[in-house]
């Protein structure tokens, strides 16, 4: 018949050969639609079960001669085997790193922002080289399953009543065992629908994502922070105040463990130098909104008082005429400024969203020195930079958002700290990245990746502080804090969303009037220090400081 000569022609004939490949052919159906439980929580286990979605899928193809139609249902079959695999792939890599499963649509953005950290890693040519071998599997696979699907489907036709009546068994197998709920593993059932179940959980997420996007849209309509701009921060006046994220500075950072002693020892020696230049601190923890990465979620809601968990809802509140801090000192009479030195394009929520006065960034800071994997410069060369164009002048106070980016992902080559008086245009850093560790071997070592990680906290921390021993500043407040956790193969399975903060003056008065928020005293915030969730900040900083 017509079937017999589409891809799964000759299944029917004799020979070790073919009977070869069509146990592959069997094995391929049974094993490919039950990866998506093994990449999930049952793990491994999940692969001794029966796939109804193959046992559909044969009986089908038997009943069915039409060529065309056969190669239809056969290539609409691999299809959905290979986005379910795809799909449980990806919830595993966005839970490991950002905590929670992938969802289409909130992550297609955020693929490509992955794109660029793998680029920074590993070259352009390497990332695209495991962009292509991807999508080289992806199809290899599909091809695979549906050439699978029609080979045994063909047996089953060739064989007739008698085929038919196996496939027939195997489904009432499945029948029973499911009403039964028959498992050889806990946990994994025999009758098993695991591509059904990754694609039914994907498409759950996304009627979630609905109902949170409701939420969040109450959310914005209920603000009601309109403060008179003559009585905003009238507490700081003449003061400048800078909000500093330390790129992946989680709580994991500055808790005791076996990798984190990098950290405590620049924590104790920036108390001790502080103290000496006449600073106080007050420091606690702030529950970020985002896990790992996808660091902007956090700034924003810093910065506008709502939570902001997904890019959606970022793409949303930045349609929003919202008050942030900064466009809130903006309005008061600061100038504002945006520090975002790995960003090399135009950025227009800078100034149409946060309403910064100015954004510097890898395109105007004059930078002439290596890269560090994603950072395009070291921190030190920045707070330098930031200090010389916007703090060194006389025009006023300054509030500015500064990014410290030498800590992020994937934590080499990292930088050192140099004489100050050396930084130039950062050519004194052009011999350090070809000493550091490529990341594609440190990647293979988890210890090592959670050491290199404390020490790029640590770096970060260190020419903070080294900024503020080297320059007077006694007229700052600065804001130090993390973005976010870094991901799970340094944080751990059971870390929480937790990031430490920091604020740092010299004049008393300014933490007399954070005395009620019961911070620690300190950069290093104790283990029993308050915890707020990060939208709560901007609120309470403004009340705090406005009258």
């Amino acid at each position: 018949m017509a079937a017999g000569r589409d891809l799964g022609a000759g299944a029917a004939g004799g020979g070790l050969g073919s009977a070869a490949l069509t146990i592959l052919a069997c094995a391929t159906l049974v094993v490919a639609p039950l990866v998506p439980g093994a990449l999930g929580d049952e793990g491994s286990g999940a692969l001794l079960a029966v796939p109804v979605e193959s046992i559909v899928v044969v009986l089908v193809l038997a009943t069915v001669t039409h060529r065309l139609a056969r190669r239809v249902v056969a290539g609409v079959y691999a299809a959905i085997v290979v986005v379910a695999v795809v799909v449980a792939a990806l919830d595993v890599a966005y839970e490991s790193t950002i905590d929670r499963p992938f969802s289409l649509a909130e992550d297609g953005g955020s693929l490509v922002s992955a794109y660029g950290v793998v680029s920074d890693a590993m070259g352009p040519v390497g990332a695209a080289s495991v962009v292509a071998l991807i999508l080289a599997v992806a199809t290899l696979v599909g091809w695979g399953l549906a050439a699978a699907a029609l080979r045994v489907g063909t047996l089953v036709a060739h064989d007739g009543r008698r085929g038919r009546g196996v496939v027939s068994a195997v489904a009432a197998i499945w029948i029973v065992c499911s009403l039964a709920g028959a498992q050889l593993v806990p946990g994994a059932p025999v009758a098993a629908s695991r591509t059904g179940e990754a694609l039914v959980e994907s498409s759950s997420r996304a009627v979630a994502s609905l109902r949170e996007q409701a939420a969040f849209e109450r959310a914005l309509a209920s603000d009601s922070l309109e403060p008179a701009a003559g009585d905003l921060f009238a507490a700081l006046a003449g003061k400048d105040v800078v909000i500093a994220f330390v790129e992946s500075y989680g709580r994991v950072a500055v808790e005791p463990s076996g990798f984190t002693a990098p950290v405590d020892r620049v924590l104790d020696e920036g108390d001790a130098v502080l103290a000496r230049r006449g600073y106080s601190a007050r420091s606690a923890f702030l529950t970020s909104p985002t896990f790992g990465g996808v660091s902007w979620l956090a700034h924003a809601t810093l910065q506008s008082g709502v939570w902001v968990d997904t890019q959606t809802k970022y793409a949303r509140l930045m349609t929003e005429d919202r008050i942030t801090l900064s466009s809130a000192f903006g309005d008061a009479g600061w100038r504002t400024f945006a520090v975002v030195p790995s960003n090399d394009r135009e950025w227009e929520e800078g100034e149409a969203f946060y309403g910064f006065d100015a954004v510097l960034d890898a395109r105007n800071l004059g930078y002439r020195g290596p890269s560090f994997g994603y950072a395009r410069m070291p921190d030190q060369y920045t707070w330098q930079t930031f200090h010389d164009r916007a703090l060194s002048g006389d025009d006023g106070p300054v509030m500015a958002e500064v990014d410290l980016v030498s800590s992020h992902t994937p934590w080499t080559p990292l930088p050192k700290i140099v004489p100050w008086s050396q930084l130039g245009d950062g050519r004194v850093f052009a011999s350090q990245p070809e000493v550091g560790e490529s990341a594609v071997t440190v990647w293979g070592d988890p210890g090592r990746v959670r050491q290199l990680y404390a020490e790029s906290v640590a770096y970060s921390l260190e020419a903070t502080f080294s900024y503020l021993a080297t320059f007077d500043q006694s007229d700052l407040v600065l804001i130090v804090l993390g973005d976010h956790q870094p991901s799970r193969i340094v944080s751990g399975d059971d870390a929480n969303s937790e990031v430490p903060v920091t604020i740092i003056a010299q004049d008393p008065a300014v933490l007399e009037h954070i005395e009620s928020w019961g911070w620690d005293d300190g950069v290093h915030p104790s283990a029993t220090a308050p915890v707020w969730r990060m939208d709560a900040f901007r609120d309470r900083f403004i009340d705090a400081f406005s009258p």
